[in-house]
């Protein structure tokens, strides 16, 4: 049978011998054998057992109460209990890289950002019970949407084409530039190609989702942008319809864009 000396376990286990020691005293682990000269040797089992102290330990468990668990639950029970544990904490590191992750796009959308915007970001990652956008869907509408729709949370492609766009539209009104102009022309064909891409065609989901869309932000969770920016859109999408001949270019609803779910 092998056998492991602590200085042995220690470095396997980078853990401070130490430490094993004092486990040792307070009959946390204590190992199996020594040798002639009190030399503290660990089995295989030890191994298993020290193994067992250090994932409850992550779980922040008081070592008194490691001692009454040790003998009660397998291992395979307490890394299932380990597992649960973990998920849990990545669900709230997911939930504050997107956070985090909407931050940095708001920046990079406004040239500064608000105590309201960061206040309001985080009501609406917080809480709970209220209705979303998504709850005005079924489940088939839903999972498009979810999967097409821009998110200030992510950095996908579709997402930093639409911040893009908004960036755009706050320079051509800073700079009181028309909508009726080649930038404004730029900007109404490249937002038709996007809803097109968006809703596949389906100009009823389209529809429908614009209405949730004039709904409040902290109603909604979605993104908000200013009735200003909307209509500017609006006027974009309207000029490029106009001025591209029509088999060129399919007619949307000019009030869909932009489509910014926070969510």
């Amino acid at each position: 049978m092998k056998r492991w000396t602590t200085g042995q376990v220690a470095k396997q286990r980078n853990i401070s011998v130490r430490t094993l020691r004092y486990y040792d005293q307070i009959d946390l682990l204590k190992p199996s054998f020594k040798d002639d000269s009190g030399r503290r040797l660990y089995t295989e089992e030890d191994l298993f057992h020290l193994e067992k102290i250090m994932i409850l330990k992550s779980l922040s468990l008081p070592l008194e109460d490691m001692r009454d668990l040790l003998d009660k639950l397998t291992y395979k029970q307490i890394l299932v209990s380990h597992y649960n544990y973990l998920q849990e904490q990545l669900s709230k590191l997911q939930t504050s890289i997107s956070n985090t992750t909407s931050l940095i796009n708001m920046i990079d959308l406004e040239e500064s950002l608000s105590w309201e915007q960061v206040a309001q970001l985080v009501r609406v990652s917080t809480q709970t019970g209220a209705k979303k956008w998504t709850d005005y869907f079924q489940e088939e509408e839903k999972a498009l949407l979810q999967k097409s729709l821009p998110n200030i949370s992510q950095n996908n492609e579709t997402t930093r084409r639409y911040m893009a766009l908004l960036r755009r539209i706050e320079r051509c009104m800073k700079h009181r530039i028309p909508p009726e102009s080649e930038e404004g022309y730029e900007i109404g064909r490249e937002f038709i190609h996007l809803t097109k891409e968006t809703f596949q065609g389906d100009a009823e989901l389209e529809e429908k989702f614009w209405e949730v869309r004039k709904r409040p932000a902290e109603e909604t969770g979605l993104y908000p942008v200013s009735q200003e920016a909307l209509e500017f859109v609006d006027r974009c999408i309207a000029y490029a319809e106009e001025t591209q001949p029509p088999s060129s270019i399919e007619k949307v609803s000019p009030s869909v864009a932009p489509q910014w779910n926070e969510q």
